[in-house]
């Protein structure tokens, strides 16, 4: 009998995480969506419901390696076989040099360098032996460069840049597809339209669309292997770089 085709998505919020999810739910694939508290993702999933599409939600720490090892193993007896990987935990923090505490910085590379190497490595786990599947990974500005205030969020998004360029030399000669997103510019959520208002006021997409984005990790997705990117940058047509 057939399994699902899985696509697990690490850090599904309500902007692009929630909308990779719901993108590849709509092409009949399981999504697996996670978030620390289970109770957040309530609204995604009645979204891909209501689609027609299929979702398993999981309250599940990404820093926690058992509770990592658990969510790929139940996905993989449970659910189907995970086909898509995508890690898009966020970290940004802004705090200058002399302000940013042990904690801060070890959290935020917790949540960013940590949590990509564990929820990557088992999912590599999964893919290897079926030698398929593609690895997206969401990236930032501060994937490229460290901007003032942004020690921890800048260290932790290289590291992850780094782990994906590491897999992908690895993984790809194993027909595994593993690809970094350099996500260079505001986001249209709730948090930017409360407290940067006039990124608005340059006129339509000035900021991100976050289902335009997911367009292009589905874009990502479907390559030929003859021609697969590891890596490419979106930004608004009026975001200056």
């Amino acid at each position: 009998m057939a399994r699902d085709k899985v696509c697990v998505v690490i850090g599904a919020g309500d902007a692009t995480g929630g909308a990779i999810a719901r993108r590849f739910a709509r092409e009949g694939y399981t999504a697996v969506v996670t978030r620390r508290s289970a109770d957040k993702l309530a609204d995604l999933v009645a979204r891909i419901t209501g689609e027609g599409g299929k979702v398993h939600p999981f309250g599940s720490d990404a820093r926690d390696e058992a509770q990592v090892v658990e969510l790929f193993r139940r996905v993989e007896t449970e659910i189907g076989d995970v086909e898509v990987f995508v890690f898009n935990i966020g970290g940004n923090v802004r705090f200058d040099i002399r302000d940013t505490t042990a904690r801060v910085y070890r959290k935020v590379w917790e949540m960013t360098a940590f949590a990509g190497f564990l929820t990557a490595r088992e999912a590599a786990k999964a893919m290897v032996p079926r030698q398929r599947g593609t690895m997206l990974f969401t990236g930032a500005t501060a994937s490229l460069r460290g901007g003032r205030g942004f020690s921890a969020f800048a260290g932790g998004k290289h590291a992850v840049r780094a782990l994906a360029q590491s897999m992908a030399r690895e993984l790809g000669p194993q027909n595994i597809h593993v690809a970094h997103v350099v996500v260079d510019g505001a986001i249209d959520t709730e948090w930017i339209r409360t407290n940067f208002p006039e990124r608005y006021d340059a006129g339509p997409d000035a900021v991100l669309d976050p289902d335009d984005i997911a367009e292009t990790y589905w874009q990502l997705h479907c390559q030929k292997r003859s021609a697969w990117t590891f890596e490419m940058d979106l930004r608004p047509w009026k975001e200056t770089w």
